[in-house]
C-alpha cells in the first residue's frame, strides 16, 4: 500500500517535469467562479502540487508507521489485530487521496496546456467539477472502510461517545460509514447536474458538515442508550 502510494506521488512529480518541457512560459494559474482565467503564470507552478502530494504521502506513511509500532508494542493480540486493522484502513485513505490528486494533477495539466496554446480566457476543464466528482469517490471509498477500524482516536468516528466500548464504536462508525457513502453519491451527482462547480463544492462542504453532525449526534444516542442499560466502557 504504502509503495504504491509514493510510486503514484512520484509519477505525479516525474509526470509534471516531462510535461513542463512542452508548455509555453505562461500559462493560465487561476480561475474566478465563472471559469474566466483572472491570473497567468510560470508553467513551473505547476511542480507545486506535486511536491504537496509527496508532503502528503509522507504524513500518510508516519501516520501508518505510528499504528505498525503499535501493533508491534501491543500487549495481547486483540490490541494488536486492531492496530494493523487502524494501519490498513489509513494505508487505504492514504492510497486514495494519492490517487485522488494524481488525477487532479493531470486534469490541471492539460486545462493549463491547451489553453496556453490556444490563448484561450476561459478554463477547458472544470477544475471544480473534477475535484468534486473525485471527492464524492473518495467519500465512498472511505465509507466502505470505516467499519473495519477498531477503537481509536484517530481513525473514524472517533468522539469520546462512540469509543465508550465496543458496540457504542461498532455502531456509531457503522452508521458513520452509510452517511459518509450517501455523501459521496450525493456530491457526485451534484457536481455532475449542478452548473456552477463553486457552488457543487460548497454543497459537498455542507454534505460533510451534516454527516459529521448527524454522526455525532447518533454516536451519542448509541452512548445514552449503552449507560441506561449498564453497560459499561470497554
Amino acid at each position: 500500500m504504502k509503495k504504491l502510494m509514493w510510486i503514484l506521488s512520484f509519477i505525479s512529480l516525474a509526470g509534471t517535469a516531462f510535461v513542463l518541457q512542452y508548455m509555453p512560459d505562461s500559462v493560465p494559474m487561476h480561475y474566478d467562479m465563472s471559469g474566466n482565467s483572472d491570473r497567468w503564470g510560470s508553467k513551473y507552478e505547476n511542480m507545486i502540487f506535486p511536491i504537496i502530494i509527496l508532503i502528503m504521502a509522507l504524513f500518510w506513511t508516519l501516520f501508518i508507521r505510528y499504528y505498525d509500532r503499535k501493533a508491534e508494542k501491543a500487549s495481547d493480540e486483540k490490541e494488536s489485530a486492531g492496530a494493523r486493522s487502524n494501519a490498513k484502513v489509513i494505508g487505504i485513505a492514504g492510497l486514495c487521496t494519492s490517487v485522488m490528486f494524481t488525477v487532479m494533477q493531470g486534469f490541471i495539466l492539460y486545462g493549463s496546456y491547451t489553453e496556453a496554446v490556444s490563448g484561450a480566457l476561459q478554463e477547458t476543464v472544470d477544475i471544480g467539477r473534477v475535484t468534486c466528482i473525485l471527492m464524492g469517490i473518495l467519500f465512498i471509498v472511505i465509507g466502505n472502510f470505516m467499519t473495519k477500524t477498531r477503537i481509536n482516536s484517530n481513525v473514524g468516528v472517533r468522539v469520546h461517545w462512540s469509543r465508550y466500548n465496543e458496540t457504542t464504536w461498532r455502531k456509531s462508525n457503522r452508521f458513520g460509514a452509510i452517511a459518509f457513502i450517501i455523501a459521496g453519491v450525493l456530491t457526485i451527482l451534484t457536481a455532475v447536474f449542478m452548473k456552477n462547480s463553486f457552488a457543487a463544492a460548497m454543497m459537498a462542504v455542507v454534505y460533510i458538515i451534516l454527516v459529521s453532525i448527524a454522526s455525532v449526534a447518533y454516536a451519542y444516542r448509541v452512548y445514552r442508550k449503552e449507560i441506561a442499560e449498564g453497560r459499561f466502557t470497554k
